[in-house]
């Protein structure tokens, strides 16, 4: 029995890695070696054991929604890197299928938290770095990124575009920006624009993108096309859906090593039990 616990709590470290350009360590969805042939459903055990182990442990449906965000609201305030944002909502279009973006959700403040937290402890570097954003919707996460930094390019569906530019007007035109921050439309599954992948961004960063099904193949056909060798991935999710989540990890899995952040890694003010923070970095393809 010893000797088991034992044999446990060494296989437990052993998942504990450090992933891309972040410093931190991270929880590795790891998958035990199995034949090619067995490699599918082996991502498949992995990411069905993750969810079952998310919704246990956090308990998502028991905790409050929008802990950080009022989504009944025209204006997001807050602070962040030594500013006050303000973060312009469009609360009437969420009553139109299929738009998210024109508010803000917990993942969104999580993420950028997150991403202020990490460079202050010195586990994350931005400063200068190229950094493309997924689904940006209000565009609070690119500003912070801008804010450390990044020289961020911020990307939506056209139609969501209006929003996102009047954000990054409003709270990136004071000259003490150590960054900078453009818009380029960008829909999924599509080829991306030229200045997005030349050279490969050092960062793409994503808040409540795994959100659909339907969405799940052009999402990862899109960062499959963004990321390089060196490329780290943030993804910060919701956490509604375990058939959604399950299956964007499952096909993710193929071609991603994937680590969960643990709330230890968040910043102390901003862990929520519905959300969840991934790193993803591109799996490197040995010729033989």
């Amino acid at each position: 029995m010893g000797s088991q616990v034992a044999v446990e709590e060494v296989e437990e470290k052993e998942r504990l890695v450090k992933m891309g350009s972040y410093g931190g360590m991270v929880r590795q969805l790891k998958t035990a070696a199995k034949e090619e042939e067995e490699e599918e459903s082996c991502a498949a055990t992995a990411a069905e054991e993750e969810v079952m182990l998310l919704w246990g442990i956090q308990q998502p449906t028991l905790s409050k929604p929008n802990a950080f965000v009022a989504q009944s609201s025209l204006l997001l305030k807050l602070d962040s890197c030594g500013h006050s944002l303000s973060i312009s909502q469009s609360p009437s279009s969420l009553s139109t299928p299929g738009v998210t973006g024109s508010v803000m959700w917990d993942s969104g403040v999580v993420l950028g938290k997150f991403l202020e937290h990490a460079v202050d402890s010195e586990l994350l570097l931005l400063q200068g770095k190229k950094v493309v954003e997924l689904g940006s919707g209000c565009g609070l996460v690119g500003c912070i990124a801008a804010l450390l930094g990044g020289q961020v390019v911020l990307t939506d569906l056209f139609d969501r575009l209006r929003l996102l530019k009047k954000n990054i007007d409003a709270n990136l035109r004071h000259g003490d920006v150590r960054g900078s921050a453009k818009v380029v439309e960008l829909q999924w599954g599509d080829d991306p624009d030229p200045e997005l992948i030349e050279p490969r961004p050092d960062f793409v960063l994503g808040s409540d993108v795994i959100y659909s099904e339907g969405a799940v193949l052009d999402l990862l056909s899109t960062l499959r096309q963004l990321c390089g060798s060196e490329t780290t991935v943030f993804l910060a999710g919701e956490l509604r859906n375990d058939a959604v989540l399950e299956y964007f990890l499952d096909c993710a899995m193929e071609d991603f090593i994937i680590g969960r952040l643990e709330h230890s890694q968040w910043h102390p003010d901003y862990c929520s039990s519905r959300v969840v923070l991934y790193v993803l970095v591109k799996k490197v393809m040995v010729d033989l």
